[in-house]
């Protein structure tokens, strides 16, 4: 057998094993092999894990659909009001994903809500989580869509397999009262389950006036609140600080 150091056999073992090689495969190899031919083949199979790293990356950005691409790098926090002893660093952190939180980002339009939840989203799927991202209205078609067609069973059962999902600009267009109830499906059905995400620029007390019934307002809310967030973007509108049209130069 090639004489190794007993943490590079284990480093070896625990590469093979994730290709689930057998054990009587790994023996066999390390009790014929050289050092170099099992260097050769360690580092083979770490490139291998690494282009299917990237490749399910590839497919889980694809499956999110994220209008653009928006990271933290750079992001100003300074206009936002986190909940007390909450911090952007918890945000980042992702561990409201692992515990099936909420968090409902309020503000006016222009604040930077969109691309911190696109940025949250993107994060989550770089360290391998599903997520979707729908504007409320696109939601809402697709899951009329899907009932027309008698296929709302099989689109539930598709977002349901996600880690996240964001629902963005919630508020924007009205509900029909068929729309609330679909809308309230998706939303519930999160509800312990995997983690929400919703950017909106209406205040809870006037959901009811979104969802076209204070019930089912209340009741989202409540689903929301028991395990979620409310983080208040303030400040002035950064599309308008940047616009062309004011004569705003663009670095």
């Amino acid at each position: 057998m090639a004489y190794l150091k007993s943490e590079e056999l284990q480093a070896f073992k625990a590469l093979a094993r994730m290709l689930y090689f057998s054990n009587d495969t790994i023996k066999h190899f390390l009790e014929n092999a050289t050092a170099g031919q099992i260097t050769a083949v360690g580092d083979m199979i770490k490139f291998e894990l690494s282009v299917r790293d990237a490749r399910k990356i590839e497919r889980l950005m694809r499956k999110a659909k994220f209008p653009q691409i928006k990271t933290f790098e750079g992001y100003d926090y300074s206009q936002i009001n986190f909940p007390e002893g909450y911090s952007k660093d918890d945000l980042e952190s992702l561990e409201f994903v692992n515990a099936a939180q909420d968090f409902v980002f309020y503000g006016q339009t222009g604040r930077g809500k969109t691309h911190l939840a696109i940025a949250v989203g993107i994060r989550c799927v770089q360290s391998g989580k599903i997520v979707r991202f729908f504007t409320a209205a696109d939601l809402v078609m697709a899951l009329e869509r899907a009932k027309r067609e008698n296929t709302l069973e099989a689109l539930l059962k598709d977002i349901a397999k996600s880690d996240l999902i964001i629902i963005d600009e919630l508020g924007y267009v009205p509900l029909s009262q068929e729309s609330a109830r679909l809308l309230f499906q998706v939303m519930s059905e999160c509800y312990e389950k995997r983690s929400l995400v919703i950017t909106t620029n209406i205040e809870f007390s006037k959901w009811g006036v979104v969802f076209g019934d204070d019930k089912l307002a209340s009741a989202i809310i409540d689903r929301i609140m028991h395990h979620g967030r409310l983080v208040e973007f303030g400040g002035a509108s950064k599309r308008m600080e940047n616009a062309l049209m004011l004569g705003k130069s663009r670095e």
